[in-house]
Order: C-alpha cells, then sequence, then structure tokens
C-alpha cells in the first residue's frame, strides 16, 4: 500500500482535482473577502467603538463562512463522487468499495472541503489584522482603511492568480478582482443609516 505522502503526490498531480480545490478556495475567497470589507466599514460606519470588537464579529464571519464552505462542499463532493462511482460501477460490472478509485475519489473529497474552508478563512482573516493595533497605534478609522486596502489587495492576489493560470493579463485579471472590494466599500460608505 502507498504512504501517506505517495497517495497525497498521486491526488495532486491530477490537473481535475487541482482544478476543483482552485475555483473553491477563490470562489469562497472571494465571498469571504467582501464580507469582510461589509463588516469592516458597517463596524466602523456605526460606530463601533474599538478594534477587538470587529475583529470578534469579522472572526465569527470567517466561523460561519468557513463551516458553510467545508460542509457544503463536503456534501455537494459526496454526491458528485458516488453518483461517478455508481456510473464506474455500472459500467464495469464490479463493486468498487475499497479499491483504490474509491479512496482517491475519498482523498480529492477531503482536499477539495479543505481548500474551499481556506478561502474565507484568509479573506476575512487577513483585512481584520489592522484592527488588532487599534488603540495603540491605529485610529479605527485608519485601521479600516488599511482593512479595506488589505481586502482589495487579497482579492488582487486572487484575481492575479486566476489571470496567470488562464493565460491573461494577471494585472488585468488582478485589477477586475480588486475593483469588486472597492465597489463593496462605496455601497457601504452610501448605504443609509
Amino acid at each position: 500500500m502507498p504512504s501517506l505522502r505517495q497517495r497525497l503526490a498521486r491526488l495532486l498531480g491530477k490537473p481535475d482535482v487541482r482544478s476543483i480545490a482552485r475555483r473553491y478556495f477563490i470562489s469562497n475567497g472571494f465571498d469571504g473577502t467582501l464580507t469582510a470589507i461589509g463588516i469592516i466599514v458597517g463596524a466602523v460606519l456605526s460606530g463601533v467603538p474599538d478594534g477587538l470588537t470587529v475583529v470578534k464579529i469579522g472572526v465569527g464571519a470567517a466561523v460561519g463562512l468557513g463551516t458553510s464552505a467545508v460542509w457544503s462542499v463536503w456534501e455537494i463532493e459526496r454526491a458528485e463522487t458516488r453518483a461517478e462511482i455508481r456510473r464506474i460501477e455500472e459500467a464495469m460490472l464490479t463493486d468498487l468499495d475499497d479499491t483504490r478509485i474509491e479512496r482517491e475519489q475519498s482523498g480529492a473529497r477531503i482536499f477539495h472541503a479543505t481548500m474551499s474552508g481556506l478561502g474565507p478563512l484568509i479573506g476575512i482573516l487577513i483585512p481584520l489584522v489592522p484592527f488588532l493595533f487599534e488603540g495603540t497605534v491605529l485610529t479605527m478609522e485608519e485601521a479600516a482603511l488599511i482593512a479595506v486596502g488589505l481586502g482589495i489587495g487579497v482579492l488582487g492576489a486572487f484575481g492575479a492568480y486566476m489571470g496567470s493560470i488562464s493565460g491573461q493579463r494577471w494585472y488585468v485579471s488582478a485589477l477586475r478582482m480588486g475593483l469588486a472590494g472597492l465597489v463593496v466599500a462605496v455601497i457601504n460608505v452610501f448605504l443609509p443609516g
């Protein structure tokens, strides 16, 4: 039986496994980052008194989005991989329980769910960092501006990565993704209340 390292190398060597994980990571990271920007701008404009409160609110959102990302992908991939195994079993007229095919499908599901959950955690936690320095080094407003800038930077990094793997101009993709963060921040500034 191959070692864990060999199984992981074989799993990560499959372009379709990497592609699906990448989609989940970026999609959920995008959602998490935009959520963080909305929380940050909304918290500061509504008069949240300190950075630690913003961090607590953001961590709550990270837990919710991270759990949602892992759980939903686990269930989606469970159903999809089970359906695929059933199709193979019908075509081969054999049971694939406890075979390499089933183990690889299970490994891919774990990898996809993990990457799906990491996306929103990164997208939320990075923009929250400036609020850890509020009151000592930064004011609430300064922390918010830096946090929104970090969020836009995270979105830009997601875009640059996607642009580079698709053969597009990475900086155009980065600008397109980063623009979404700016749009969310501006909309929140102009919301009533």
